[in-house]
């Protein structure tokens, strides 16, 4: 089944835009002169350029015309396969390296967990409506502009009671999980992280600045102590404004940062 013609002229000036045909700050020609141009009514040309606006390719400037979006810098996130238990944030450390100031807003609260967390972390059956996890919602940003997002959650039977029950207030606030975790003698020694990609929903979409239906890049990540889940984390990342980037050591490197890991 052919797409309808408005797709079909969104795609080819997307393709013009992304093999660097159109630059970034290109004006695009005027709706009626597209219209003629490729042979189709001015109503096909207006619901491709909303087509292309809605991907984020082109933005329009009341009284100037459409123009070709610029492109922003993408910044590399670092995940490494050994990870040294040191004080601070690793976001804001991480930015740091790369010239960026990092921060971040967050609210915590103790909630029972959902069904998918209550499963990632291994936990029994509910009792009643008695709340078992520390659920964090986190906006992370990169030179005070919203760059990521994450909901974390702790079980409370590691936590209730202990310095690092809450993960931003108290003495630990703003360290990181395996620092945190290792504070109260809960020593993290693996971790999972599963990468997908989608569209992102109309909520993320606004917190991040992003347009509707943007690419993500989703990370599901799990901690675990000794085969034991301690926090999961689901973190939503702008794919156009991010690279996720996996290292680690191999060979005889492998025994030595494990080492530095677990001091």
């Amino acid at each position: 089944m052919d797409q309808p013609r408005y797709l079909r002229l969104a795609a080819l000036i997307r393709r013009q835009i992304v093999t660097g045909e159109l630059a970034a700050g290109t004006r695009l020609p005027a709706r009626q002169d597209l219209a003629a141009e490729h042979g189709v009514a001015e109503g096909v040309v207006r619901e491709a350029i909303r087509q292309l606006a809605q991907e984020g390719h082109v933005v329009s400037r009341p009284g100037a015309g459409v123009f070709v979006r610029e492109r922003p810098t993408a910044r590399r996130i670092v995940r490494s396969w050994y990870r040294e238990r040191r004080a601070g944030s690793p976001f804001a450390a991480a930015l740091l390296e790369q010239g960026s100031r990092g921060g971040w807003m967050y609210e915590s609260a103790t909630i029972q967990a959902p069904p998918e967390v209550r499963t990632r972390l291994a936990l029994d059956e509910p009792s009643g409506d008695a709340s078992d996890v520390m659920h964090t919602r986190y906006v992370f940003t990169g030179d005070d502009q919203p760059w990521m997002l994450s909901d974390s959650y702790e079980p409370l039977s590691l936590t209730k009671g202990t310095i690092a029950a809450f993960p931003e207030d108290g003495p630990l606030a703003g360290r990181g999980v395996t620092h945190r975790m290792a504070e109260i003698g809960v020593l993290v020694d693996d971790w999972v992280e599963d990468v997908t990609a989608r569209p992102a929903a109309p909520g993320e979409a606004k917190a991040l600045g992003i347009a509707p239906g943007s690419i993500v890049l989703t990370v599901a990540r799990t901690y675990l102590a000794d085969g034991r889940p301690v926090e999961v984390a689901d973190i939503v990342i702008p794919a156009e404004t991010s690279v996720l980037g996996y290292s680690g050591p191999v060979g005889d490197r492998v025994e030595e940062w494990a080492d530095i890991s677990a001091r």
